[in-house]
């Protein structure tokens, strides 16, 4: 019986290989938009997929990104300024993106811009600490989605929407892991939506990877001017030994970002161009291997594992 199993389950493991190296014909003639082309894995992907021969437009914030990326790729790749958290940007963008596709549709929107602060203590942030991670992670990526999807249903295309592994577990506080647990509702509800246009949907759930999302500087001062912003009785129940810790953990954080962001392109690359894409890809061995197992644990032992893993309180019980 064993035997049997053992075999039926190798052979669905082939099936689903095979499934997965199926490519969509005529890549050269399909339009993707990309958002947050600046740096990062919208940076590498815009490269990526115009060195496969695709139609690439990207979405930078700066006229600075937009040159230096239109200068290490090829003439089919055009660029855009966005801004994700204002309507007339996003309706800018969106006409212009009509404009170069045409009858044809845009075949791939990859919402990739993201912002990971104001993060720290939810007791230590103001309302509009929230808002505006939201206004990018969130807000941004539903209105982009939702002005463009008439084109990605003319095309049959694909969505693609980066969340997080926080969008699994709620590791910090904060509007990024509300923003990014957000992302992945939103593709849930858009994916069954969709799914009777022939349009797919895919999330990806990165780990740590060194990006601007990650830069250790940025983090340190945020969390910083969060702490010297908070009222007198959150220092008094937090204390600064606290600060002091969270700052350590932060210093430490380069060391568990990898480098290969690769990783990320690849799962992003796949959904865009595989005629079976999967529905969530989870790139990076922590994602992997401690938060993918973490958000099936029960909440009792993931609560104790995050409780493990911070620094405690001067007040706590």
């Amino acid at each position: 019986m064993w035997l049997y199993l053992a075999i039926l389950v190798g052979l669905c493991y082939l099936l689903r290989r095979y499934r997965e190296t199926q490519v969509v014909s005529h890549l050269q003639d399909k339009y993707v938009f990309i958002t947050g082309c600046d740096s990062g894995f919208g940076n590498l992907l815009a490269r990526q997929l115009d060195l496969r021969g695709l139609r690439v437009l990207a979405a930078c914030l700066t006229e600075k990104g937009a040159e230096q990326l239109r200068g290490q790729t090829s003439d089919r790749l055009e660029t855009v300024i966005l801004d994700v958290t204002r309507t007339e940007s996003i309706a800018a963008a969106t006409q212009w993106v009509k404009e170069r596709t045409g009858d044809r549709g845009l075949w791939g929107l990859v919402n990739n811009a993201g912002i990971s602060v104001p993060t720290a203590p939810n007791e230590w942030l103001t309302k509009q600490d929230f808002v505006k991670i939201l206004n990018v992670n969130l807000l941004g990526v539903i209105e982009v989605t939702l002005s463009l999807l008439p084109l990605v249903r003319k095309a049959k295309g694909r969505v693609v929407n980066v969340s997080s592994v926080f969008g699994r577990v709620a590791f910090i506080g904060g509007g990024y892991c509300i923003s990014k647990y957000g992302v992945e509702a939103f593709s849930d509800s858009l994916r069954r939506e969709l799914s009777h246009f022939g349009v797919k949907v895919a999330i990806i759930e990165p780990g740590y990877f060194k990006t601007f999302v990650t830069s250790t500087s940025e983090l340190t001062r945020n969390i910083q001017e969060a702490w010297d912003k908070a009222s007198p009785e959150a220092k008094e129940a937090y204390g600064e030994r606290f600060l002091a810790h969270s700052l350590k953990r932060i210093g430490s954080l380069d060391k568990m970002c990898s480098q290969d962001l690769s990783l990320v392109t690849n799962c992003m690359e796949h959904a865009l161009t595989a005629c079976h894409p999967r529905t969530r890809y989870s790139p990076g061995w922590d994602a992997k291997l401690i938060y993918l197992p973490m958000s099936y644990m029960p909440t009792f032992l993931v609560d104790a594992i995050v409780k493990w893993n911070k620094p405690r309180p001067a007040k706590a019980m």
